[in-house]
């Protein structure tokens, strides 16, 4: 087996269970156009994160990296109309990106964008009383990856779901002496969950469009 029959096989799975609708491709349409990298997840990862929504009954989500709204127009599909997502963003000019897509899709009612440094605004966001998250997704920055969950897990319940994308880095978290900040910020969170009891998890890799990566998926004990 080959990438190219991964990407076949990703692209199949989209078009019979995700596909990309007109919201979702404006999304990615100006995401592109304003230069912003591509790095969002697939239409696959985006009906993943749908499913554990639905599983979890979610309600009210947390998303930390906004970048162009992308994955987070997939949460605000999955929750109720009276569901919230709050979606943390550090640049401000991806976050005005993503307020336009929200506005395009006419999800920006129930979307809740933050602009600034995540683990101040998840401080905020204790501060403010708004927790409990029923589902909260962590696709920022990966140096501070594990801070960042132990964070999430403030702000969740017993039952709730996080997810942390990109932890896998292509088989680079192996290298235990990687002089990548990002494969180390990982390598970190992974570690740690191994011996936690706050939650159950596990790692799942993912191969597809977005190459060789995985999610940690988690439920807070």
């Amino acid at each position: 087996m080959d990438d190219k029959l991964f990407m076949q096989v990703d692209e199949y799975i989209s078009n019979l269970l995700a596909p990309v609708d007109d919201v979702l491709g404006h999304a990615e349409r100006t995401t592109h156009a304003a230069g912003m990298p591509m790095i969002n997840i697939s239409p696959v990862q985006g009906k993943f994160l749908q499913v554990l929504a639905k599983m979890c009954s979610a309600k009210k989500i947390l998303e930390l990296g906004t970048l162009g709204g992308y994955s987070t127009i997939w949460l605000a599909k999955s929750v109720p109309e009276d569901g919230k997502v709050i979606t943390i963003e550090y640049n401000p000019d991806y976050a005005e990106v993503a307020r336009s897509n929200f506005e395009f899709a006419r999800l920006n009612h129930m979307i809740d964008i933050r602009v600034g440094k995540a683990l101040d605004v998840l401080v905020e966001l204790e501060k403010e009383q708004m927790a409990p998250f029923d589902l909260i997704f962590i696709d920022a920055d990966k140096p501070p990856y594990l801070e960042y969950f132990q964070s999430a897990i403030k702000l969740a319940r017993p039952g709730s779901v996080i997810v942390a994308d990109n932890v896998i880095r292509e088989g680079a978290v192996l290298d235990e002496h990687s002089a990548d900040d990002k494969v180390q910020g990982v390598r970190r969170l992974n570690q740690w969950l191994s011996g936690n009891k706050a939650v159950t998890a596990t790692i799942l890799q993912n191969v597809g469009i977005k190459e060789y990566d995985g999610m940690v998926v988690a439920v807070v004990n």
